[in-house]
């Protein structure tokens, strides 16, 4: 097992890239389960259905007026955008996940002994694309 420090990863929204304001993100990917149990049946039966999915980006706010995570996410609420997200970083070969999002909540933390802080939630929508980096 080769193992992959997250210091890596990166992830854009809507061409920005996002990842020097990131400290922690997720990928989140399920499927709707549906019960096909008929009469006769001792145990339950299933099938997979529609897939679904989420991501989570937070950080370190900055308050550069240009690219920074508020001037980029807060425009975008309630929009569709697409998130480019690369678990291992940028680099030939590596793998790289594509897919429209809306952009849900925003929220900025300010707690008084640390710095401001940043949550923006993301709803995946339609396929995802799953790609190597050339």
């Amino acid at each position: 097992m080769s193992a992959v420090h997250s210091k890596h990863t990166y992830a854009s929204l809507a061409g920005n890239d996002l990842s020097q304001y990131l400290n922690d993100s997720d990928w989140t990917r399920s499927t709707d389960i549906r019960k096909l149990t008929t009469y006769g049946k001792t145990n339950n039966v299933y099938k997979g259905g529609l897939g679904d999915g989420s991501t989570e980006l937070s950080g370190v706010y900055d308050n550069t007026a240009v690219t920074g995570p508020r001037a980029v996410i807060e425009p975008l609420e309630g929009q569709n955008a697409t998130l480019v997200y690369r678990p291992e970083g940028t680099g030939t070969g590596l793998p790289e996940r594509s897919v429209d999002v809306v952009v849900g909540e925003y929220k900025e933390t300010h707690a008084v002994a640390d710095y401001v802080m940043w949550t923006c939630k993301l709803t995946h929508s339609d396929d995802v694309t799953y790609s190597t980096q050339a």
